[in-house]
């Protein structure tokens, strides 16, 4: 059936009034300022290519890392692998090269959430029992988690002999995302960096050499570079520019693995819709 010239109106005015469909939403949650290099290429391709929205939690104030902030001292004119000094001074300086990354990374929030870093540690309890506010940390992993309605969480693979400080925030994640109804419960996503091809077991891979369509000499591992230039505090970083091929993920809630299938093949086949 043909329509009026006013009824084509009046069609045209209630189509464009509908919302616009929400963008898609990840929370990136780590355990140490600079851990989000280890998804740089991941989330530089969600914000810039596919217009996700990002934020990321951070749970300590990173101060542990005083050990290997040697060659940045004359850059911030300041004592940093004293000990008592670089407790001091770091927390401030690790919360601005986070926010310089995300600034490269397209970030939206941080959340510093300001638990300690004591020490490198296997032991997830030395965290979650005796260093940090647990209670504290999962209410506001929660309380995101129920506002913002993220469809992916993004954290470090809980490995048991990685650092016990990443096992725990995983182990909150997890907790604060069973808290919710099942049907808003976002895919948790456990990240690792391979340096030779990804692990056979792993779920979902993403190539930082992949070339970028517009000039096939330039890839993702470029950006992953910039992220890690910007924590100049952690000497030791540095050391992994170029060192990782891809960035690997395990997904650690399987009843969620419907909504990771969809987000990497988004990812992989470059679709903005």
């Amino acid at each position: 059936m043909l329509l009026t010239r006013k009824e084509f109106v009046i069609t045209l005015a209630g189509a464009a009034a509908l919302p616009a469909p929400s963008p898609l939403k990840v929370l990136l949650v780590f355990a140490h300022p600079d851990d989000e290099s280890v998804v740089a290429a991941t989330v530089y391709r969600l914000t810039h290519e596919l217009g996700a929205i990002v934020d990321h939690v951070v749970i300590t104030n990173g101060e542990g890392g005083y050990r290997y902030s040697k060659l940045a001292e004359s850059l911030y004119g300041a004592s940093l692998t004293d000990e008592a000094n670089g407790r001091s001074r770091l927390p401030e300086i690790r919360q601005r090269e986070t926010r310089q990354a995300g600034r490269i990374l397209g970030v939206r929030k941080h959340y510093f959430l300001q638990q300690r870093d004591q020490r490198f540690t296997l032991d997830a309890g030395e965290a979650l029992d005796h260093l940090w506010d647990t209670a504290f940390v999962r209410h506001r992993l929660e309380a995101l988690l129920e506002e913002e309605h993220y469809h992916a969480v993004l954290t470090l693979y809980p490995e048991p002999t990685t650092h016990g400080h990443h096992q725990a925030a995983a182990s909150l994640v997890l907790d604060a995302v069973a808290a919710l109804p099942a049907a808003a419960r976002p895919a948790v996503l456990g990240a690792v960096t391979a340096p030779n091809g990804p692990d056979p077991r792993a779920d979902f891979v993403l190539n930082r050499h992949t070339p970028l369509p517009q000039n096939r000499e330039l890839d993702y591992s470029i950006v992953v570079n910039w992220v890690i230039a910007e924590h100049k505090s952690q000497g030791l970083l540095q050391r992994d520019c170029n060192r990782f091929d891809s960035e690997v993920y395990h997904l650690l809630n399987s009843e969620s693995r419907p909504a990771a299938q969809q987000l990497f093949q988004r990812l992989t086949t470059g679709d903005h819709q």
